[in-house]
């Protein structure tokens, strides 16, 4: 089979400027430097079998794109030089995988074909949930050691960047819904912060603060796609969030992303995996080191993988626990929390209350809870406030007040106008089902709710 010259890494190769041979002797002094002392042979025959389409094989891509991203002040993965698997979706990133590497790899299932967009859109519940203990240390050890591969002198400004950006897309998945803005925030972590994130830094402090930071912005991206219905790129993305809250020895971040992988995992209806998730949330130092407004929504995420798994009593008594935090914090806005958590509170804390009631079988607390939620959400939190409706619909109707679902289901159709949302949409898909065996005793209200919300999944796709 006649190989295919590698355009790729061709076209990487002429913008840095350097020869072949040149480009051999870099790659020999950072394999060196790397002690990849198999690859300490490489010479200038080797640069052009791979540019002719030779596959190299071990450490040698790594070490290549490593020397690609000195050259030229910016990160170089793998898959940006043609050297990742052609037929393959982007793998999970695994516990020891490059926070870098990762970050420049977000959203690259993005240009890939159905299939392959597919097969890396699945949530995976094989393998190990949470890393090994010795992996926080290790991780934060081996951050500190990073060889800077850009040019790149980060400063405090370079951070508060990031953290307004995690505000900003925050705010806007709030307001419009995951798939609202994805595809940008993607873009930015892929060139900015990944090159942020292999500069250089005047001190430790800074460091630790941009990886927080990093960390933050990539959570806020695993939620979009969580909310956008990509939970494989969901489930990566809150992943390589952890990776960064570990170099950053932030644990109440990494107790608020392991909430947040809880959640989802309670959703998609893992039950146990949900559990080792939130149970990870409440450990010591990330529950112990949390405002009392971020350790009032662990808790209550840790309620629903309570009530999800059947232990009723304990849900039960961790709600109550949330709610006294609730009581307990600040208010919102006044820097006494994290930017991350001014989202939470108590409209939201009833929404989550309502979600383990109904898990639980109490239909009718459930509705109380939704509709306090829903009377007491602001509106820049258009998207949650539209799938309170769609829940509380849900519970009536479930409990057979037909004519007060209906109502409130055509509250929800009206307030999901303009969102992007696959959450939102679910709901309506569940809407249909559960109105299907009671469409004929709820007459003309429930027949026309039933084609209003059809021509909403129409329009929606």
């Amino acid at each position: 089979m006649a190989l295919e010259r590698n355009l790729l890494l061709d076209a990487v190769v002429k913008e840095l400027g350097w020869s072949q041979e040149q480009l051999a002797g870099h790659f020999r002094r950072l394999a060196a430097e790397q002690g990849a002392d198999e690859l300490l042979s490489v010479t200038r025959s080797h640069i052009s079998q791979w540019l002719r389409g030779v596959k190299p094989s071990g450490r040698a891509p790594d070490i290549l794109c490593a020397t690609l991203s000195r050259g030229l002040g910016r990160v170089i993965t793998p898959s940006a030089v043609g050297l990742a698997p052609a037929d393959e979706a982007p793998a999970a990133p695994g516990w020891d995988a490059d926070s870098v590497s990762a970050l420049a790899d977000l959203g690259s299932s993005d240009m890939l074909s159905r299939r392959q967009v597919i097969g890396g859109s699945v949530y995976s519940a094989i393998g190990a949930v949470l890393p090994p203990e010795p992996w926080w240390q290790s991780r934060l050890a081996a951050a500190q050691r990073r060889v800077p591969l850009s040019r790149l002198a980060v400063s405090p400004v370079e951070v508060e960047a990031v953290r307004e950006a995690a505000v900003f897309f925050s705010s806007r998945d709030q307001r419009l819904g995951g798939r609202a803005g994805r595809a940008a925030l993607t873009t930015y972590l892929r060139t900015d912060v990944a090159d942020y994130m292999a500069g250089r830094f005047p001190s430790e402090q800074v460091r630790r603060d941009l990886a927080a930071a990093a960390g933050e912005l990539v959570y806020v991206a695993g939620w979009m796609d969580f909310d956008a219905g990509r939970q494989g790129s969901a489930q990566r993305g809150f992943e390589v969030a952890l990776a960064l809250a570990a170099e950053a020895d932030d644990a109440p971040l990494a107790g608020h992303i392991l909430r947040a992988a809880a959640h989802q995992a309670v959703d998609l209806g893992h039950p146990g995996r949900a559990l080792q998730l939130a149970e990870a949330s409440m450990d010591r130092r990330r529950y112990g080191r949390a405002s009392s407004r971020e350790k009032s929504l662990l808790g209550v995420v840790h309620a629903r993988a309570l009530a999800a798994s059947g232990r009723r009593q304990d849900a039960l008594t961790a709600l109550l626990r949330a709610e006294n935090y609730l009581g307990n914090a600040a208010p919102a806005g006044s820097g006494e929390d994290p930017a991350r958590v001014d989202f939470f509170g108590e409209a939201s804390l009833a929404h989550e209350t309502a979600c383990t009631l109904r898990d639980l079988g109490d239909l009718q607390g459930a509705e109380i809870e939704f509709q306090h939620s829903v009377r007491t959400r602001l509106l820049p939190f258009a998207r949650t406030r539209a799938v309170t409706l769609g829940y509380l619909g849900d519970v009536q109707v479930r409990q057979g007040h037909i004519e007060a679902g209906c109502a409130t289901w055509d509250q929800a159709l009206d307030a999901m106008v303009g969102l992007q949302s696959a959450r939102a949409r679910s709901t309506v898909v569940q809407m249909r089902r559960t109105l299907s065996p009671v469409r004929k005793r709820g007459g003309s209200v429930a027949a026309r709710l039933d084609r209003r919300a059809q021509e909403f999944l129409r329009t929606v796709g």
